[in-house]
């Protein structure tokens, strides 16, 4: 029987998350009725489209597109690509190559049953999956002969826009200790509605992410795991747009994390509900059966929200993504939900207040790989005080066990890092961690004191605000601006036009496969 250091009753946890899985489960009920533009176009990644057209436009979205512009997208297309297999005996990548050049009309395909569609396409959905499982044996491999990092694993960001020379900070940041390289996105690409091709050498505050640049950083990687002897994880974002796409990329080319939250699109980039919901579900889906740990985004409340008040908030979310996540087949030991040390410097007993939050989400996902992210919101150029402010953060981090440690630069308030910033945030939580290894085995907590009391209190908060969701539903909590203070719409915001409901002959054999892990 778990035992709680905060005095925590874990039959109410239990109740949250009941309430939570009914959420949920209301959720997957639309889910399960739709498709979208970009799960289609991951369907045709996973049987082997890849490349672009004369125009630079990505072949899968070619195929999507007609079959989206035609009015027969609901059917699938699996089933669609199975009959043109069928009919014409080409695959599916040289039936994209036609289709660009205008020399194939799926329309005018004759249809065939779903079992002649099904065996058609076997062979190339038996070599996506053997494809995946490989990389993931590749990863296992390595770590069980080379070894990996102590928890909480030391994560922290390239972002030049540059590929190249993202290797060469990324593997210097291995060097200095990181155990996790996040490549951040370039600005605005998860608005694109496409994926882009090939190496990028220009971003905007981050690099495209494209399936060439992740081949070459994850070989980049491995280069330097083998020279330091430990395993270097590589995280990468398949939120917004292109969720399900980025997913099989990163399945494809050995991405070990990836930011993949059912909230955040709809709430910081004005994407659809209906859309990001959809394709949340696909992209787990496919995580999960890659081994990839996703990341949420839940620490991103509190910057539009105040961190005191709104912690429940987080908590509420956590539960939410930890039931959708369950429901795509993704285990506990893959779901780093998210959590933030936000606070306002200046409140009294701030410290205090956070420790309870940090191990009163330790407790409640015991399983779970926690990403605990570092103070942002009030850092202020002050160089000294930011790096007192990640010291208190890694301080709390070591004592409630966190699984995955994005660490804070003393510079984040002035610029992306440079290589000796992130020498010295790693050089920082590797002392701290060291010399207060053991402390969360050593302190007990005051019966009455104010981290038992946070605690409880913030749960108290979230069941009731659970409680409410149910009644409501997510779309409409979603609506009323229930989380980081933001409103949206149901049928607002981007990408919306791209989800479609199912239609008779729909296939996706993909999910049941990899649930089902064979």
């Amino acid at each position: 029987m778990q035992k709680s250091k905060l005095g925590i009753d874990f039959e109410r946890v239990k109740y949250a998350k009941h309430i939570a899985g009914k959420i949920a489960g209301d959720v997957q009920k639309f889910v399960d009725g739709y498709t979208t533009v970009a799960v289609e176009r991951t369907i045709c990644r996973l049987l082997g489209i890849d490349g672009v057209d004369q125009n630079a436009v990505p072949l899968p979205n070619i195929v999507v597109d007609e079959l989206h512009t035609a009015g027969i997208l609901g059917e699938g297309v699996f089933f669609i690509l199975g009959n043109a297999v069928i009919e014409t005996g080409l695959t599916p990548q040289e039936i994209a190559e036609n289709i660009a050049v205008g020399k194939l009309d799926l329309k005018a395909i004759n249809v065939h049953s779903q079992e002649e569609v099904s065996a058609a396409l076997k062979p190339f959905l038996d070599a996506a999956i053997k494809k995946i499982k490989d990389r993931r044996s590749k990863r296992e491999n390595f770590i069980a002969t080379v070894g990996e990092g102590a928890k909480p694993y030391l994560y922290v960001i390239v972002a030049t826009g540059n590929i190249y020379e993202d290797v060469v900070q990324a593997q210097a940041a291995a060097r200095q200790g990181a155990d996790i390289i996040a490549v951040i996105r370039t600005t605005g690409q998860s608005l694109l509605d496409y994926v882009p091709y090939g190496a990028t050498t220009e971003g905007f505050g981050g690099t495209y992410a494209t399936q060439e640049n992740f081949r070459i950083m994850r070989k980049a990687l491995d280069e330097v795991g083998d020279e330091v002897k430990r395993y270097i994880r590589l995280c990468n974002y398949c939120s917004g747009l292109c969720m399900p796409e980025i997913a099989v990329m990163g399945a494809l080319e050995g991405l070990d994390v990836m930011l993949n939250d059912a909230l955040y699109g709809i709430l910081f980039r004005d994407i659809n509900m209906q859309r990001t919901l959809v394709d949340q579900y696909f992209s787990r889906v496919i995580n999960g059966f890659a081994g990839v740990i996703i990341n949420t985004g839940e620490d991103n409340y509190l910057t539009t929200a105040d961190a005191f008040e709104e912690a429940h908030t987080v908590l509420s979310s956590d539960l939410i993504n930890e039931q959708l996540a369950l429901l795509a087949g993704l285990p506990e030991e893959q779901m780093g939900l998210g959590h933030a040390f936000e606070m306002d410097p200046q409140l009294k007993n701030g410290f205090l207040y956070e420790l309870a939050q940090a191990q009163m989400t330790r407790e409640i996902f015991p399983k779970a790989p926690l990403k605990y992210m570092p103070p942002t919101k009030f850092m202020t150029g002050n160089i000294f005080r930011g790096h007192i402010q990640d010291a208190l953060f890694n301080q709390i981090s070591i004592w409630t066990g966190q699984g995955i440690q994005l660490l804070g630069m003393l510079t984040e308030a002035i610029h992306t890092p440079f290589m000796s910033d992130r020498y010295l945030s790693i050089e920082n939580a590797k002392y701290i961690f060291n010399n207060m290894h053991d402390i969360g085995n050593e302190v007990e907590f005051k019966d009455g004191g104010i981290i038992k009391e946070r605690a409880k209190f913030v749960l108290d908060k979230s069941i009731n605000l659970l409680e409410n969701l149910e009644k409501e539903g997510l779309f409409t909590a979603l609506e009323k601006g229930i989380f980081a203070d933001i409103k949206r719409p149901k049928n607002g915001g981007k990408g919306l036009a791209g989800v479609t409901e199912k239609g008779s002959n729909y296939m996706n054999p993909f999910i049941d496969l990899m649930k089902n892990r064979k």
